[in-house]
């Protein structure tokens, strides 16, 4: 990787981060109200954080059969970043 795309994939960090803790406090306040959409919401939370995971097994396996591992790491913060930017825009409609 040349140091410009390291300074981009540092930026995308950045923003994932930020978006991710707007994603953990939304959830953190509807999971304390304790209700029924509390629990769908959580159940909701894993089944994301498990499909997701085996999203980024594939990019890895495909990525390492190409010996491209190098080159991976952009994909996957693309696609957490996806992830989260939905959960943060559904989060904050209701």
């Amino acid at each position: 990787m040349y140091p410009f795309d390291l300074f981009a994939l540092s930026i995308d960090l950045a923003r994932l981060g930020l978006d991710a803790q707007v994603v953990v406090a939304e959830r953190m306040t509807r999971l304390a109200r304790g209700d029924v959409a509390a629990g769908v919401e959580a159940m909701r939370m894993v089944t994301e954080k498990t499909l997701a995971l085996g999203e980024v097994n594939a990019h890895l396996a495909s990525a390492a059969a190409a010996g491209k591992l190098d080159h991976v790491a952009p994909q996957i913060v693309a696609l957490y970043r996806r992830k989260v930017r939905a959960n943060r825009k559904r989060l904050r409609k209701r």
